[in-house]
């Protein structure tokens, strides 16, 4: 099982930046794919970005697309999620996910295909 924690959130005014970070435990991390999925209070929990096990392919959400970059160090076994132009409808709490299984051949972009999710880490974007 894949460990991760979450760290990098805080308090940011809309059109600042934040780089979250999600450091997992394990040999095994560069197997898996890794996602960022985000939930606000009263709200399913939704995707953000994706990144794929051998990386270079990602996948975004509409919603961030243009703005938010999804990328991994896998020497370091870390995946961040670079947020550039926050709007207040970014607040939310940011969750760091491993896939259920590893070098499977789609993105995950739906909680159902998350086999690990990180501790979470609140992002609060200030108008």
């Amino acid at each position: 099982q894949v460990q991760l924690v979450e760290s990098g959130g805080g308090l940011v005014q809309a059109g600042g930046s934040l780089r979250l970070s999600c450091a997992a435990s394990g040999r095994t991390f560069s197997s898996y794919g890794m996602g960022w999925f985000r939930q606000a209070p009263g709200k399913e929990r939704e995707f953000v970005a994706a990144i794929k096990w051998s990386g270079g392919i990602t996948g975004y959400a509409d919603s961030v697309k243009g703005r938010f970059i999804i990328s991994r160090d896998n020497a370091k076994n870390t995946v961040y999620l670079q947020m550039n132009s926050l709007k207040p409808e970014d607040t939310a709490v940011y969750y760091c996910a491993a896939d259920r299984a590893m070098r499977r051949v789609v993105l995950i972009t739906t909680p159902n295909s998350v086999g690990s999710w990180g501790q979470g880490t609140q992002v609060t974007v200030s108008s």
